[in-house]
């Protein structure tokens, strides 16, 4: 008897993301520039999945994970909720329902907190919101539940952010994405403006979490050792479009595309003789513009292996077994 095909939690498929650009000085009836900030992307979430995105500034990575929850609108696209709603397509009040279960960690912890709450009124707002009938008693013994489960201290209640620490702030805003028990939470960079040792502290904060009430996450960074530390899958993304997905540990042993490989190289080791006799693989150029991309295979500007066909044709995301996922024409 054939097992059952597993159900995503999400399911991204197709997704475009464009921003109307006008030139500096241009008159109203001037025609915008076409900014394609994410350009056709797809994946599939699991329950008690992390999927980690990794790529350079200005990828869309940020800007994907806020199309997902339609805090930006999607040119184009489908995200499927549980297999059943199409979160860019569904109502308002169905959107709030999803809300419930979705919710995010941003960047800055201290920016992403009220300065004129108290991190009780932060931590209970989403609770109180969603769920306005609950009592002011169980609103308050769940706020201390959850400020003691990211370690932090009851008797912290009635403090403002600007008494904590960044690491404290973003334990903090741990805290009010877990207070409505949602099955999904985002991570866009949430450990990006923390020293080494605290980034540490909260990654294996969010894995004891996700291990204990069975999340799945979406965690963002720029950091490849803090990935694939965290990650089951890890996405790479380049200017808008997926360059490879794969299992996190066959991503870092065996990296296809030729991206990956020079993300991959940067990566610092700490056995010193290794790290002095690794190979570095050094990208020629910058970044292209997003306003105009360059033809067929968008890294070929950069990459050391293009060839005449990566200019004429756009190369597909194929499956090379494995659930190792490559685009590219010339992939290793």
């Amino acid at each position: 008897m054939n097992a059952p095909v597993k159900q995503p939690l999400l399911s991204v498929d197709n997704v475009r993301v464009q921003f109307d650009v006008y030139p500096r000085g241009s008159m109203p009836w001037t025609k915008p520039d076409k900014l394609k900030a994410v350009d056709g992307v797809s994946f599939d979430l699991y329950e008690g999945e992390t999927l980690g995105i990794v790529g350079e500034s200005g990828c869309g990575k940020s800007t994907l994970a806020r199309a997902i929850i339609r805090l930006l609108p999607a040119l184009e696209g489908k995200v499927l909720w549980m297999g059943e709603q199409d979160i860019l397509q569904t109502s308002d009040r169905a959107m709030n329902e999803i809300r419930r279960s979705v919710q995010m960690i941003y960047q800055d912890p201290l920016a992403s907190l009220n300065p004129r709450m108290t991190i009780g009124q932060i931590i209970a707002e989403p609770l109180i919101t969603h769920y306005p009938d609950t009592p002011k008693q169980e609103v308050r013994e769940r706020v201390k539940q959850m400020i003691e489960k990211v370690g932090l201290l009851p008797n912290q209640i009635n403090r403002y952010p600007h008494e904590f620490s960044g690491g404290q702030c973003q334990r903090i805003g741990i805290a009010r994405a877990l207070i409505l028990k949602p099955k999904l939470i985002i991570c866009d960079e949430p450990v990006s403006a923390l020293d080494v040792s605290i980034q540490a502290q909260v990654i294996n904060l969010l894995m004891e979490i996700q291990q204990e009430m069975g999340l799945s996450l979406i965690f963002i960074a720029h950091d490849l050792s803090v990935v694939r530390h965290i990650s089951n899958r890890i996405m790479v993304l380049y200017l808008g479009n997926v360059a490879e997905v794969s299992p996190a540990e066959e991503l870092y042993l065996n990296p296809r595309h030729p991206y990956t490989q020079a993300l991959i190289s940067a990566v610092p080791i700490p056995d010193p003789d290794i790290e002095k006799n690794k190979k570095i693989i050094l990208l020629e150029g910058d970044l292209p513009s997003p306003l105009d991309p360059p033809s067929g295979c968008v890294f070929r500007t950069r990459c050391p292996k293009a060839q005449d066909l990566c200019a004429e044709k756009k190369p597909e995301l194929e499956n090379d077994g494995q659930d190792h996922f490559v685009a590219c024409h010339f992939a290793d």
